[in-house]
């Protein structure tokens, strides 16, 4: 049975499926799933975190079905209770949206702690890995940015007042199959980190005095009770806030939604399509070289067309130090959606055979791409593959973010615009006013500041790493994936 929580007017209760009927409250939908009935939940000491009767394991396990079953049987939690004078918000997700979400709250006077699941840093798809001792840096995930939103572009403004970010002028273009490159020729200005993406995204917060970090952190449930939200990671409490953020995606997101008693979010984050994509990390001794108008040259980025497998390839190197030419040659390689779908597997326990195997997929095809006779390849002395396993959304609502006020709850992430790093940010930023005009009100009429719960999705446009806004060669739709990193 559900483990549903429904709101009354001072406290939060608990759901109890023996009794048949419920006095229901008139600010509660009705729903035409049957009711259970509620008894007050004993508080100690006169307040404090909600105890369990007969604590066990979720039974949905990791299956999609049941836990789409679990998320529908759910009642809608609604606060009664005033808003705080002082409020506190969970962001869950330390990727660009959250960041922004959480340094916006701060300029609205409004504390936040985020919990990211990052190991060696925050900021989700803006990642970089560093391999000592060389030390070998690879952009392998967001490779770069552009910006068409002014908000954003203000954002822009203070990372390069800061030294965070620099604008990225190395060759870019697009590789035909057999080595044919063409340069794009954009007046729009790309940026990437200075150090590398994950570097930028980990000072986002860094002089922040009002948002707390808390990583690396799983939270496994959100529990409503007494006006407020307790999160508690395999039965380890983490503090109860004032509202919750969302921002991350996936299964993840989806099992954290399914008994939260928020089915409108939930309804709304499982509409989401994600694709795969893996990512295969190479180090070569000398520089990779294409033929381009009877020469050769080296290019910094290109997107790869009518390659099976490939989608993208980059020299970090040349890119992030592009003054040191003595160092190793890092490349990222991305493959295309559908190769990813093909070939997806538990990105936490990647089998070996299959590793071996994208590896050299990859490699023969950036052979392919680049024009080389078979074999001829350099042999990289260092590669890694890694699998995003919900990397890109295919779909979206094309909003900034959603609410539900009732529940005191959104949702941010760049799959609500598209798919870019602007998006991303956009969606932080709009969901941090939003909900600091929600408090600002008092609450009082919360209808008033819902918003998202109902839009439909449609595709997402783009190149197959993402969108990039201003970008001149952005012009397909694919098909049938689409994806960003």
């Amino acid at each position: 049975m559900t483990a549903s929580l429904l709101g009354s007017f001072l406290v939060l209760q608990p759901i109890k499926p023996l009794k048949p009927r419920l006095h229901r409250n008139p600010r509660i939908p009705r729903s035409s799933i049957t009711i259970c009935a509620a008894e007050p939940r004993p508080i100690k000491n006169g307040g404090g975190a909600p105890r369990r009767r007969n604590p066990r394991k979720s039974s949905y396990g990791t299956s999609r079905r049941s836990v789409i079953k679990k998320s529908f049987a759910q009642e809608q939690v609604v606060f009664a209770t005033p808003v705080a004078k002082d409020p506190v918000v969970a962001i869950i997700g330390g990727g660009i949206s959250g960041l922004i979400c959480a340094s916006t709250l701060e300029e609205r006077g409004i504390r936040s702690t985020v919990f990211d699941t990052g190991v060696h840093g925050l900021g989700g798809r803006m990642a970089t890995r560093m391999i000592d001792p060389q030390p070998l840096v690879f952009d392998h995930a967001a490779q770069f940015f552009t910006a068409s939103d002014p908000r954003f572009q203000k954002l822009v403004d203070r990372w390069l007042e800061k030294g965070l970010v620099r604008q990225w002028k190395g060759l870019l273009g697009e590789l035909e199959a057999g080595g044919r490159f063409t340069p794009i020729s954009s007046s729009t200005a790309r940026y990437i980190g200075m150090k590398g993406m994950r570097p930028l995204a980990d000072s986002i917060l860094c002089q922040n005095r009002w948002v707390n970090i808390v990583r690396p952190c799983w939270i496994s449930k959100l529990e409503p009770f007494n006006g407020m939200w307790y999160l508690t990671e395999k039965e380890k409490p983490h503090g109860h806030f004032d509202a919750i953020v969302i921002a991350h995606n996936g299964k993840c997101a989806n099992r954290l939604l399914s008994t939260s008693g928020l089915p409108l979010l939930t309804r709304q984050m499982k509409r989401l399509e994600l694709s795969a994509v893996w990512a295969l990390l190479a180090a070569f001794k000398d520089p990779l070289s294409i033929p381009h108008n009877g020469a050769f040259t080296d290019f910094e980025g290109a997107f790869v067309k009518g390659v099976d497998s490939l989608s993208w390839m980059a020299n970090n190197t040349s890119k992030l130090f592009p003054l040191h030419s003595d160092m190793p040659q890092c490349w990222t390689f991305f493959s295309t959606a559908a190769y990813g779908k093909r070939n997806k597997v538990p990105q936490e326990n990647i089998p070996k055979v299959t590793a071996e195997k994208v590896k050299e997929d990859l490699l023969n095809d950036v052979e392919f791409a680049l024009g080389l006779s078979k074999g001829s390849l350099q042999c990289p002395f260092y590669t890694r593959v890694q699998l995003w396993g919900a990397a890109l959304p295919t779909n979206t609502p094309g909003i900034p973010c959603i609410f539900d006020p009732h529940g005191r709850a959104g949702i941010c992430g760049d799959w609500l615009l598209g798919s870019s790093v602007e998006a991303a940010a956009i969606s932080g930023l709009s969901l941090a006013n939003h909900i600091a005009d929600y408090f600002q009100s008092g609450g009082a009429q919360p209808d008033d500041f819902a918003v998202g719960l109902h839009n439909e999705f449609h595709a997402v446009a783009g190149h197959d790493i993402g969108q990039f806004p201003g970008l001149k060669s952005e012009k397909q739709v694919l098909e049938p994936q689409t994806w960003t990193i």
